[in-house]
């Protein structure tokens, strides 16, 4: 009982109503994927996302693969992630956080580089959840 509380406190908090509808229309979404496309394209160098490794500190090249179409809700918040793929070719997941801006387009507050555990972790708190 005393972690749903907690739970419900921190949600509250954040602006994050444990009650409310996480369903968006199809233009919601679109203008989320949108916002996302956009901040990736606007941040290439030369075709590719530049990440610096923070273990090698060594900088390195990323190319857009793909979107994933879910998307999470945070209360007024959402995150969205995009495969990118390295110069070895692996996967590289990166999540972006986005909040509303008052023209009712998005901005990326954030990005998580191969973060999936804190992603994990909000879902688990109940403090993020699907949105589509």
């Amino acid at each position: 009982m005393l972690t749903r509380t907690m739970t419900l406190a921190a949600a509250a908090l954040l602006g994050v109503s444990a009650f409310a509808s996480p369903s968006l229309s199809l233009s919601e979404k679109a203008t989320l994927q949108a916002a996302m496309q956009t901040h990736i394209d606007r941040s290439l160098v030369d075709g590719v996302f530049l990440r610096l490794n923070e273990g090698t500190g060594e900088v390195e090249s990323l190319r857009p693969a793909a979107a994933h179409p879910a998307i999470l809700r945070m209360g007024k918040y959402f995150v969205l992630c995009s495969d990118f793929r390295s110069e070895a070719g692996e996967t590289v997941n990166i999540d972006f956080f986005l909040a509303p801006k008052g023209n009712g387009g998005y901005v990326v507050f954030s990005q998580q580089v191969e973060n999936r555990a804190l992603v994990e972790r909000l879902m688990k708190s109940g403090l993020a959840e699907r949105a589509d």
